[in-house]
């Protein structure tokens, strides 16, 4: 596993499961993983040809839905349970790991 394949994972899980989330409860701002997972997929290939740039958005993009992730929507899905929870689960732990292995190459490439 890489950060590129942990990136793929991520973005298509955001997409996924934020369309789900949409089609669920109809609310726009069930949207915002799918815009972040879809800017995640735009910087796939930079982050597949290592431009750096690229891979230190992806990685501010997936640490500030991680955030968002944590610090608005988990506790709203505490209180309310049920599969919205298990999304916003889902989508943090695809985040966490996305963010492991990017700092993973960061410190791989450093230490080249």
């Amino acid at each position: 596993m890489n950060a590129t394949k942990a990136n793929l994972i991520n973005s298509i899980s955001l997409i996924a499961f934020g369309i789900w989330g949409y089609l669920e409860v109809t609310s726009p701002t069930a949207l915002i993983p799918v815009g972040f997972g879809v800017a995640l997929l735009l910087c796939y290939s930079g982050v597949k040809n290592q431009n750096k740039i690229v891979a230190h958005i992806a990685v501010l993009l997936t640490l500030v839905i991680l955030l968002a992730l944590i610090g608005m929507r988990l506790p709203k899905s505490l209180e309310s349970g049920g599969l919205g929870l298990v999304r916003v689960i889902a989508m943090c732990g695809t985040c966490l790991f996305a963010m492991v292995y990017f700092v993973r190459s960061f410190i791989e490439a450093r230490k080249k």
